[in-house]
């Protein structure tokens, strides 16, 4: 067989291709080498004290955990997520530094006499030098609470630096692995970062909360609280004692297994300056027209299971309601009225959305959040049947349809919490589902981080929405508890309606 010839500029070409490589190759290599002698080889009592016990103080992240772990102590929302995120990131950026990225290519270590030796590290390393994981779990962790809290992951980026830098002076790693390992940190906290995204304020003016005057309340004179001792898994009842010890002035109302917690809280509203509420979700949003219509502010005690309205209002404890009892700390919060009726205080749904929430919950017990949103939602949209209703003149087939009272974050269909309840706005989220391969699509959107990019999915900040049934009456659910059925439902802001007590400082 006889083979073409090829042309001479041809041939030049593969041969710079092959050569060419190598040469930039051995290069990059050795200017490697000499940053790493110029910086093991300085003498500088600075390096000489710092960099050894820093690096020490790194291994197997004993320094990220640490910090997480007093981020976590400090009772802040924001702190509390940026340091879980930081924990994972450095989870997943170990697994894959230590068990994929080290693998590849089989660099040795630098040699450790070129290091003076108060600077040298105790235990040689003998696994592979590039990449470092020491860098890559410093930036990860710096990264990850980074994109949930800007200036202390800048702060800590310098530290990761310096982490990196503890590396090249100890003699452990050249500087090609120190970036290396910093490369692949960043690059696992910003999929992270689009898998989970942050939990960030909506960019929308909103007006500064309103505070009515009231007075401090410091023994609960004219506090009516209400509560089931069985509440919360049992919680309930360690609520109302502590409430008794705080507010020895407070009315106490404890309700039987046999008594109608609604007609007592109307009796109890119809009496009291204050009408307290110890219970859940459901048990909150029964009360909230009930001190409506008796002209009472309501004030919240965490006594249900999850207590989502209390934790978006800033209460994580009793004391922090009782505090804003006693400090008289009363602002106003917005309420949405379906159909001019019935009060939702946090989320109303129709088609499967209970069901893919409670299936999710389950799930993420033994799987990462993305993975069990993706399979809650497969699930859900396989087992349910989508419903068809009409919105703007517009027929929408939807499996999942979500509308908040107030904004929610994050972005996407897996929303957590709400910074302010008196934006004046309806959150709505709906999944069409009647398209051609729409399961497909949804599920490599959310796996993606671009599911606010879908054409099937919409998200809509409005005062109002409005929406009919097609094929007859929708059960619309809210706050936990199925409601009624209808043929025609409009959701409208009340906008600051509910004065409700608040921390002076929400958490």
């Amino acid at each position: 067989m006889i083979r073409p010839r090829r042309s001479p500029r041809a041939v030049l070409r593969s041969r710079w291709d092959s050569t060419g490589l190598r040469e930039i190759t051995r290069g990059l290599g050795t200017l490697d080498g000499e940053i790493f002698e110029t910086i093991a080889q300085s003498h500088s009592p600075g390096l000489d004290a710092v960099m050894p016990r820093l690096t020490r103080t790194a291994d197997h992240s004993k320094l990220w955990f640490a910090i997480a772990g007093a981020m976590a102590l400090s009772g802040h929302a924001t702190a509390q997520r940026a340091a879980v995120r930081g924990v994972a990131t450095v989870g997943v950026t170990s697994l894959v530094t230590n068990q994929i990225a080290k693998r590849i290519r089989n660099r040795p270590r630098p040699e450790a006499t070129s290091v003076p030796l108060q600077r040298r590290s105790h235990r040689t390393p003998t696994s592979n030098s590039l990449p470092s994981g020491h860098s890559a779990s410093a930036a990860a962790f710096a990264m990850g609470v980074g994109v949930e809290h800007a200036p202390t992951g800048l702060v800590l980026g310098g530290l990761a630096g310096l982490v990196g830098l503890s590396r090249i002076a100890t003699g452990a790693h050249y500087p090609g692995d120190v970036l290396a390992g910093f490369g692949i940190g960043a690059t696992i906290a910003v999929i992270g970062s689009r898998l989970i995204p942050p939990i960030t304020p909506h960019n929308i003016a909103i007006a500064p909360p309103s505070r009515v005057p009231t007075p401090s309340c410091p023994r609960g004179a004219g506090v009516v609280v209400v509560g089931n001792p069985a509440s919360g898994s049992g919680n309930g009842r360690q609520v109302l004692d502590k409430v008794r010890s705080l507010l020895p002035d407070a009315e106490i109302v404890e309700v039987g297994p046999d008594e109608d917690m609604s007609d007592l809280m109307r009796r109890a509203a119809s009496r009291a300056d204050v009408l307290a509420v110890s219970g859940g979700d459901g048990t909150i949003a029964c009360a909230a027209p009930l001190a409506l219509e008796a002209g009472v502010p309501l004030a919240v005690l965490p006594g249900g299971t999850h207590n989502h309205f209390a934790r978006d209002l800033g209460i994580r404890s009793v004391a922090d309601a009782v505090g804003a009892i006693t400090d008289g700390h009363l602002t106003r919060i917005d309420i949405v009225r379906l159909n001019d009726e019935t009060v939702v205080l946090n989320t109303a749904s129709i088609g499967a959305y209970p069901h893919f929430v409670r299936t999710r919950t389950r799930l993420q017990r033994k799987r990462s959040r993305p993975f069990a949103t993706a399979l809650a939602l497969t699930a859900t949209m396989r087992r349910t049947r989508p419903v068809r209703i009409r919105v703007d003149g517009e027929v929408m087939e939807t499996s999942l349809f979500l509308l908040g009272n107030s904004l929610y974050l994050p972005s996407g269909f897996a929303p957590s919490r709400r910074l302010r309840l008196d934006d004046g706005l309806l959150d709505v989220r709906i999944l069409e589902v009647g398209h051609r391969f729409a399961l497909a699509r949804l599920v490599g959107s959310m796996l993606t981080g671009r599911l606010e990019r879908s054409p099937l999915y919409h998200e809509l900040q409005v005062p109002e929405f409005s929406f009919s049934a097609v094929d007859g009456p929708l059960v619309v659910a809210h706050d936990g508890e199925v409601g009624e059925s209808y043929d025609e439902a409009t959701f409208r802001v009340e906008y600051r309606a509910l004065p409700v007590y608040t921390p002076v400082t929400r958490r």
